[in-house]
C-alpha cells in the first residue's frame, strides 16, 4: 500500500504518518517527489484497513500495490532512480557504457583494455576477478589479486569499477575494491548474497537469471531494496530458450517492460545476450533504441587468446566503432551517450 499525502504537508505531519505506520508493525518508506509525497507501507498489507490512514488530516488517499514487488514498483516511486557514481549518472538522460574484459588475466591485459575503452567512451570499467564457470576446469579468475589489479586500473584511468561477487562472505572484500557489485545470472536468487549486497550500501548490478522471469528479477531486487539500498541496476543479459544459433536469447521486450514496471535503471549485456562478437554492435544499438540506460560490453585486446569468453569479446577498434554507432542511435531517440 502507498499513502499519498496532501500537497503542502509539513515535516511534522509526515513524521506523524510514518510513526503511525510503524506503530502498526509495518515499515515505512518515504518518497518525496516534485509533485507529491508518498509513504510506502512495507509488510503484509492484507491485514490493514486503508481507513486507518485516510482519517489522518494530512493523508489524501491510499492506493494498494497489487504487484508482489513493492519497493521496486513505479507505484512506490514514480520518478526514475538515478545511480550516481563518481560523476556518472546511470538512469538519467545519458546512456552509460560499461566495458572491459570478461576476466582479469594480467596487469598488462587489464590496463591496455582499460585505457582503450576509456578513450572510446566507456564510463565504467568492467572486469571479473572471480569467475563462475560451467566447468570446474575452466579459468576461475585471479581472485583477490584481480581485485587489486582492478583498483590499480581505476587509479590509472579514473573509471569506476564493476565486478562480480559470488558469495556473501566475499561482499566486504569486493566492496573494498569495487565501486559497483555485480550479482551474476547464476546468483540472482542467492538470497543470502542479495541480503549481504543490500547491507553493503554499494551500487548493485543485478543480472537476470538464465531461466528467470522479469517478475523474479524484480523480486530479487526487492531483497536488496529492503535494506534501504536503492542504488540497484537491473541487467538483461539474455535468457535460455530453444534457439541454438546464439548463446542466449536477449529479451529486448524486457527493456521497455521493465522501464514501465520499475523505477530502477535497466542495463543490457549484448555480449552474453548473443555470445558472438559479430552480433554485439547490432544488439547494442537495438537496446538503446528500446530505452536501455546502459550497456555492459566485453572488450579484449586479443580475443583469440582470452581465458574467458573470447568469442563474444570485441577488439578495441570494433568497440570504438560500436560507440560511434550507438551515439547516433541515442541521439535519434532523444538520449545522450
Amino acid at each position: 500500500m502507498i499513502i499519498i499525502l496532501k500537497q503542502g504537508v509539513s515535516t511534522r505531519e509526515i513524521a506523524d504518518v510514518v510513526a503511525r505506520v510503524e506503530e502498526l508493525g509495518f515499515r515505512a518508506h518515504l518518497s518525496q517527489g516534485e509533485e507529491r509525497t508518498i509513504i510506502g507501507v512495507i509488510g503484509d498489507e492484507r491485514r490493514i484497513d486503508p481507513a486507518v490512514f485516510e482519517v489522518m488530516p494530512s493523508v489524501d488517499h491510499c492506493v494498494p500495490i497489487l504487484r508482489p514487488f513493492k519497493l521496486a514498483s513505479r507505484d512506490m516511486r514514480p520518478e526514475n532512480t538515478v545511480v550516481r557514481l563518481n560523476g556518472v549518472r546511470i538512469g538519467a538522460e545519458e546512456v552509460v557504457i560499461m566495458a572491459g574484459p570478461c576476466a582479469v588475466e594480467s596487469r598488462s591485459q587489464l590496463l591496455e583494455t582499460a585505457f582503450a575503452v576509456k578513450e572510446a567512451g566507456a564510463r565504467v570499467l568492467r572486469g571479473g576477478a572471480f569467475k563462475p564457470r560451467t566447468s570446474p576446469y575452466s579459468f576461475q579468475g585471479l581472485g583477490e589479486e584481480g581485485l587489486a589489479l582492478l583498483a590499480e586500473a581505476r587509479e590509472a584511468t579514473g573509471l569506476p569499477i564493476v565486478t562480480e561477487v559470488m558469495a556473501p562472505h566475499d561482499v566486504p572484500l569486493v566492496a573494498e575494491h569495487a565501486d559497483i557489485l555485480q550479482i551474476g545470472a547464476r546468483q540472482m536468487q542467492n538470497f543470502s548474497l542479495l541480503h549481504a549486497a543490500g547491507e553493503s550500501g554499494r551500487p548493485i548490478l543485478l543480472k537476470r537469471g538464465i531461466m528467470s522471469t522479469m517478475e523474479e528479477l524484480l523480486m530479487s531486487a526487492e531483497y536488496i531494496l529492503t535494506h534501504g539500498n536503492f542504488r540497484v541496476m537491473l541487467c538483461e543479459r539474455g535468457i535460455r530458450t530453444f534457439e541454438t544459433y546464439t548463446r542466449n536469447t536477449l529479451d529486448i521486450n524486457a527493456v521497455p517492460m521493465l522501464k514501465e514496471l520499475t523505477h530502477l535503471p535497466v542495463i543490457v549485456d549484448p555480449s552474453h545476450g548473443t555470445g558472438q562478437w559479430r552480433l554485439v554492435p547490432a544488439v547494442a544499438r537495438a537496446a538503446i533504441a528500446a530505452g536501455a540506460d546502459g550497456l555492459l560490453i566485453e572488450v579484449h585486446p586479443r580475443p583469440d587468446q582470452a581465458l574467458s569468453d573470447g568469442g563474444q569479446s570485441l577488439k578495441p577498434e570494433t568497440f570504438h566503432r560500436l560507440v560511434l554507432e550507438a551515439r547516433r542511435v541515442a541521439e535519434a531517440v532523444g538520449r545522450k551517450l
